[in-house]
């Protein structure tokens, strides 16, 4: 009978997770640049990886590639929520392959802290020589936007985004 007892305890613990206590993992980052509405965010994927208390809610500071104080985005978790996903408010001057900070806190119901995440995102391109200076379309037909193409014809080159700082 003892054996038996062995047998199923070290079954059991090979069903359970690997990975630790953490609820989320990271399990993607990059900047996504719109070349059509000319705008560039970052865009972190978490998976969930433990359950969390229902209420618990996900906050993320995304470095300033301008300068000046971190972006901030707050997003409740839901119990049957397998993937969250965090765009930041639209980001500008940023550089490519430069690593931007960004620190992601995953905060119970009662406020406190479950988990820190910190990682970085680097870009693979300019956002300035990626992004043009006005959005190509507006509305939500997409048409064209009459502050580029003057007459509807396009321009011989466009005007592209530059970064002040």
């Amino acid at each position: 009978m003892k054996p038996l007892v062995v047998i199923l305890a070290l079954l059991l613990a090979a069903c359970q997770r690997e990975g630790g206590d953490e609820p989320l993992v990271l399990s993607g980052k990059l900047f996504v640049f719109n070349y059509r509405l000319a705008y560039a965010t970052y865009l972190v994927t978490l998976d969930r990886a433990q359950p969390v208390p229902e209420g618990s809610v996900v906050r993320a500071e995304f470095e300033n590639p301008a300068g000046g104080a971190p972006l901030t985005l707050e997003r409740r978790l839901f119990a049957h929520q397998q993937r969250v996903v965090l765009e930041s408010p639209d980001v500008t001057c940023v550089r490519k392959d430069r690593p931007y900070k960004v620190s992601i806190a995953v905060v119970a119901p009662d406020g406190g802290t479950l988990q820190r995440l910190e990682t970085t995102v680097t870009s693979s391109a300019d956002q300035s020589g990626t992004l043009p200076a006005k959005a190509l379309v507006v509305g939500p037909a997409y048409e064209k936007n009459p502050e580029v193409f003057r007459d509807g014809k396009a321009p011989a080159t466009f005007e592209m985004a530059a970064c002040d700082r």
